[in-house]
Formats: structure tokens, sequence, C-alpha cells
């Protein structure tokens, strides 16, 4: 496998709705982008779509056309198909990463992470979680209730204390 996005992050937002790709990230990033090899700017979709959730994934360009190819393997038309065109790639935005590392959040990402002209003159904290082959950007409050919520959950999984790897058996 190649480099992975790993490890979370804590990035301010700043009045001017910019945030600072994690060093990590960037790199992925770079690797992932053909363009990139050129400009030196790579890029990152945001997918903001399916309600159920309080974060946004960003995808590398070409971990996204892996999953674009998938989609279009779908019969057109199937209630699959729809829907996840409609929250993968109707839902979605490219972004560059500015020459100092920074993007500018898009303003349905904004609403997706619940920011404001209000809450991001203060100090808004920026999760970024890796989960290998995409990213996720939180608000720290968000972010840090999820993990709390499915604490609980998750530990059920490990009956009797069992190692987390297990979980890989089966």
């Amino acid at each position: 496998m190649a480099e992975a996005f790993r490890g979370e992050f804590n990035q301010k937002v700043d009045a001017k709705a910019r945030v600072l790709i994690p060093v990590a990230f960037r790199r992925v990033l770079h690797d992932g982008d053909p363009l990139a090899r050129e400009t030196n700017r790579p890029r990152i979709v945001m997918v903001y779509g399916d309600p159920r959730r309080e974060f946004v994934e960003c995808y590398s360009i070409e971990e996204m056309a892996d999953l674009e190819g998938k989609i279009l393997q779908l019969p057109a038309g199937s209630p699959q198909r729809r829907i996840l065109e409609r929250n993968y790639i109707t839902l979605s935005v490219t972004v560059e990463v500015d020459e100092d590392g920074r993007i500018v959040l898009p303003p349905k990402v904004r609403d997706k992470l619940g920011l404001t002209a209000d809450n991001i003159k203060a100090t808004v904290e920026a999760i970024f979680a890796g989960t290998l082959n995409t990213f996720q950007i939180w608000t720290r409050d968000a972010f840090d209730a999820e993990l709390a919520r499915r604490e609980e959950e998750e530990l059920a999984l490990l009956e009797g204390g069992a190692d987390m790897l297990t979980l890989l058996q089966g």
C-alpha cells in the first residue's frame, strides 16, 4: 500500500475560513494527484454529502477516480448509483492546496461542519483524522462527542478484553 492518511491533527481555522493541511497529508495528496507533480499544488476532493455524518470526507484525486470507476460500474439509473452519485459526486467540491499548504473551506463544507461567520471569528479548531485512503475533517466538539459515543459500542466488540487485532480475524 502506498502512503496513507494516518494520525490526528489539530488545526486552527482562521477568520477567512483558511486551514493548514497537515504536512503528512499534503505528501499523500501530492502523490495521489498527477497534476500536482507539475504544479506542486495538490488537489483534494471534499465530500460533504450523507446527512448522517458530521464530518467532511476528503479524497486524493486518484482515490476519488477509483471510487468514480466503481460507481460507473453500477447500472445507470439504479437506486444504488443515484445515491452514490448524489452523495459522492454532486455533493462534493475539489479544492487546491495553496503554496502555503492551506485551503479555504468552501461554503458548503463550512455549512456541513457548522462553521458560521461568528464562530470562525472565535478560535475554531478543525480535526484532521486519517483513515488510511481518505481523511476526515471535523470540528473539535463534534469529533470529541463522536469518540465518546462510539467508545462503549466499540469496546463491546472486544469481549473478555480481547486484543483489538482480533477484529481482523473473520
